[in-house]
């Protein structure tokens, strides 16, 4: 099944169901494509105003980014469906680690908006950190699960070093955005 061109409510619902797939994994990317088109949003909404002139090449840029990262999310969204259904057991590793990596990448975006972007959405930029980590999370479980199927040690250290210092950094940047936004939310 692809779910990139169904409903919001088919997708839901085959969540909801009593069925293999989709799961977390598709879930966790599908949360981390909300949070880079939260980020694409709120630059979108920023371009083009004389306020935030003076930022406008590096928000262009962002919003590259953000879009290349939403299509990648939305690719993984039924990569992670196809992978669990074929039980292959090193593509259901590879597609969340995909998520975790990219989510990585993507909440990296966030500080650099707080000051650069449009003030009316700036709690969307909190937003979108919080759909990032949770995502990264998300795929993080995920990661663990089938690394413990897969039984392979080297493998399985060598992921885990990475996930654990990018986690650590994860939740640094959302925290820093949360604060950055809290702090113009409240004057």
């Amino acid at each position: 099944m692809s779910y990139k061109n169904a409903t919001l409510k088919k997708y839901l619902d085959d969540l909801a169901a009593r069925l293999p797939a989709p799961g977390g994994g598709s879930a966790a990317a599908l949360s981390a494509g909300l949070g880079a088109a939260l980020i694409s949003m709120v630059v979108n909404f920023t371009l083009g105003k004389a306020k935030y002139a003076a930022h406008e090449n590096e928000l262009k840029k962002i919003l590259e980014e953000s879009e290349g990262l939403r299509e990648e999310f939305l690719r993984l969204v039924d990569l992670d469906v196809i992978a669990y259904e074929s039980k292959n057991l090193r593509d259901a590793l590879d597609i969340p680690f995909m998520v975790a990596r990219l989510s990585f990448e993507a909440i990296k975006l966030c500080p650099r908006l707080v000051k650069k972007s449009n003030i009316n959405l700036i709690s969307d930029v909190a937003v979108a950190a919080a759909f990032l980590e949770s995502a990264f999370s998300a795929a993080y479980f995920n990661v663990e699960i089938n690394l413990k199927s897969l039984k392979d040690e080297k493998l399985t250290k060598a992921v885990k070093k990475e996930l654990a210092k990018k986690e650590k950094l994860v939740k640094k940047i959302r925290l820093e955005t949360e604060a950055g936004v809290g702090k113009i939310i409240r004057g």
